[in-house]
């Protein structure tokens, strides 16, 4: 996308061509013939970074919500933006640690298109965010002013490695995990690396510094605390606090409901005084723990919490006699546990009269989509059966087993 061409698109000719895109067929099918009918009004450099706008925005509404719909977006930085309730989960952390602080400035080293400046903004925390890329930079002082956020945050094109954090009240960063070969994991290839940003951010009183939720432990640094959060069940990313802002955790795990602004929140931390699960014969109840648990190696606390143990002590699945309301693992009744065989699973499944299957795996080599077909489900739901039913695969010790199961409801998560 062209700067000169999106720098446009706030404008008054760029507002009505949005609006003209947003009520169009944006299907790649009928692409072209939506873009020579708005070139037939508009320029078309104008009517291209519209286009891509408007797709962009559509794309962007499970992350922003109704937001995306006055937000601007490029392709990477959408798609390393922070989710919208994601953002505002940490910000508050930097509102609390903020307060009383007379015009304590957070500086954002490498905003990308705003998704955190704006976040903490809307606590009250004022920013100035740092971007190198003259287009993301654009697109981000674009979305602070179409929130109405420009009293708050600013953003300024630059390289965040040459800035000094020591003036300011804490420090965010966001450093770069993709390249054109696609996501990058190994904390050295960030950009900028994970040991230049800390650096940095170590030169102010506090700081956070957004990493892949895969970061390995041991680069983690001392005296940081590690936090992975998940939405809806799904691991989004992990955070490093620090100096002011680290917690004495160490590490935590944090379990968002789901995207919706109102969704409950809740937070697991370790216990010191914990030992390692008992393990132990499968219970009445399986206990599957959040990813974000699983990451942050809490899943003694969870098999605490319920009064449960592990099947096998590799396998982070907890198995209780007792069924215990826990925002931080998916419950299962257990109905039968068979050594895993195709032949069986697909009798015992028909015995059952089962139409719907939904199967979850861990520890198991198990193909689950060429499983599927092999049981007889050629899709989610099967012609001449009226149950449903969860199949869990893993295994105990060497012997791989089958459970089938049902969910439990839910247990609605305490706000943090």
């Amino acid at each position: 996308m062209d700067i000169e061409a999106f720098r446009a698109l706030p404008g008054p000719a760029g507002r009505a061509v949005l609006a003209a895109a947003a009520e169009a067929d944006l299907s790649e099918n009928a692409l072209l013939s939506t873009a020579a009918r708005l070139r037939e009004r508009y320029p078309a450099d104008l009517v291209a970074a519209a286009l891509t706008q408007a797709r962009l925005r559509v794309r962007a509404r499970a992350k922003f919500g109704p937001d995306a719909d006055r937000m601007y977006f490029t392709p990477d930085g959408l798609e390393q933006a922070t989710r919208a309730r994601v953002a505002a989960h940490r910000a508050r952390r930097f509102a609390a640690y903020l307060d009383g602080r007379q015009g304590g400035v957070v500086l954002e080293m490498g905003c990308g298109i705003g998704a955190d400046l704006i976040a903490r903004a809307r606590q009250g925390c004022r920013g100035e965010g740092v971007e190198r890329d003259a287009l993301t930079a654009a697109v981000a002082r674009a979305n602070v002013e179409a929130l109405g956020l420009a009293d708050l945050a600013s953003v300024r094109e630059g390289d965040a490695t040459q800035e000094d954090p020591a003036g300011y009240a804490a420090v965010f960063a966001d450093p770069g995990r993709r390249t054109g070969r696609g996501r990058v994991f190994d904390p050295r290839a960030y950009e900028p690396p994970l040991d230049t940003v800390l650096e940095l951010a170590a030169r102010a009183p506090a700081g956070c510094v957004k990493v892949a939720p895969g970061i390995p432990h041991e680069a983690i640094p001392d005296g940081a605390e590690a936090e992975w959060v998940s939405v809806g069940g799904d691991v989004k990313e992990a955070a490093l606090w620090l100096g002011g802002l680290a917690g004495t955790a160490g590490r935590r795990a944090t379990v968002i409901r789901s995207d919706d602004p109102d969704a409950p929140t809740a937070t697991l931390t370790p216990d010191p005084g914990l030992d390692a699960p008992d393990v132990r014969a499968w219970g009445r109840y399986l206990y599957e723990p959040d990813g974000a648990v699983i990451r942050a190696h809490l899943v003694a606390e969870v098999a605490a919490q319920v009064g449960g143990g592990l099947a096998d002590p590799r396998i982070a699945y907890v198995t209780a006699d007792t069924a215990v309301a826990t925002p931080f693992a998916a419950a299962y009744e257990i109905e039968d546990v068979l050594p895993f065989s195709v032949k069986r699973l697909r009798g015992e499944l028909r015995r059952r009269d089962v139409g719907i299957l939904t199967i979850k795996k861990r520890g198991s080599a198990v193909d689950v989509d060429r499983l599927r077909r092999d049981l007889g489900f050629t899709s989610r739901a099967r012609r001449g059966g009226g149950r449903e039913s969860t199949v869990v695969l893993t295994r105990v010790g060497r012997a791989p087993v089958a459970l089938l199961a049902r969910p439990v409801a839910a247990a609605p998560p305490a706000t943090a």
